[in-house]
């Protein structure tokens, strides 16, 4: 083969190769505004808002850190990870508790910022209240994409919020949408098809996904003991690890006076999974 046409062979190849790639670094599409000194990207995947707030200069691996709920809501761990280099996402999924409906767009958003945009293969999770129950959900089913999850003050059994069976106020309105969410008309019915955080926590032990729960210890909307107590002893039964930081005499109110805790927890755990990856 004259060299011409091997020259030629390898050019063809190249762009055969090329034109089957992803992507890794597309930018992102949609409205461009700024938060907190950063650049914020609102768009749509599924038919659904996604919100993706990137780092002015990305660190090793693109960390980044997934909210379940309440994006905005005490931001400074938020703005000190944005600052340490990692990305912030949020999807919004209201009024679906962390049903199949709602893990199967978490998979859409997973697979989109991974594959596109070269996301870290394994995301920081973050469960602030009903934000719980995606996180959870979402992680049982995929334990592999997980770095680590931190829970503030979140719902892991729907029997606690909304359904109030302890001791919580409960939310009757919330009740009749998670119902229809299932697509049940009782709750037997719902109890048969229900993804419940601390029925699902197997998974996430077995992978060693290390969990971080903050909560009030008077909280009356969410109560500890029927949700982070719950998964606490049910996950050490199972070998897996939390650790706890109790808020004495506070109620349903969310983030530490000091962060640095969630802070250093997160970015411990998501640079490990990197550098594990980089390893392998």
């Amino acid at each position: 083969m004259n060299l011409l046409m091997r020259l030629f062979v390898c050019v063809t190849s190249l762009f055969f190769v090329c034109s089957n790639c992803v992507v890794a670094d597309e930018r992102f599409v949609g409205k461009e505004s700024e938060w907190n000194g950063f650049a914020r990207f609102d768009f749509e995947i599924g038919n659904r808002p996604v919100l993706v707030v990137t780092p002015k200069v990305a660190a090793k691996g693109k960390p980044w850190f997934w909210h379940g709920e309440f994006f905005g809501h005490k931001p400074a761990p938020d703005i000190a990870l944005l600052q340490k280099g990692f990305h912030i996402v949020y999807t919004q999924i209201s009024d679906q508790f962390g049903s199949p409906t709602a893990v199967a767009h978490w998979d859409q958003v997973y697979e989109t910022l991974t594959s596109k945009h070269g996301f870290a293969k394994k995301a920081a999770l973050t469960g602030t209240s009903r934000g719980g129950l995606y996180c959870y959900n979402w992680a049982a089913q995929n334990p592999a994409k997980v770095a680590c999850i931190y829970g503030d003050a979140p719902v892991c059994d729907v029997k606690s919020w909304p359904m109030g069976k302890g001791h919580g106020v409960g939310s009757p309105d919330e009740v009749r949408k998670l119902l229809a969410v299932y697509g049940v008309a009782t709750e037997e019915e719902l109890f048969a098809k229900l993804l419940n955080p601390i029925d699902l926590l197997k998974p996430l032990a077995e992978a060693h996904v290390p969990l971080l729960h903050v909560y009030g210890d008077a909280d009356e909307v969410v109560p500890w003991d029927e949700n982070t107590k719950v998964i606490a002893d049910r996950y050490k039964a199972l070998g897996g690890e939390i650790i706890l930081i109790n808020k004495p005499g506070v109620g349903h109110v969310h983030g530490l006076d000091d962060s640095t805790p969630i802070i250093e927890f997160i970015e411990k755990h998501c640079l490990a999974a990197i550098n594990a990856t980089h390893v392998r």
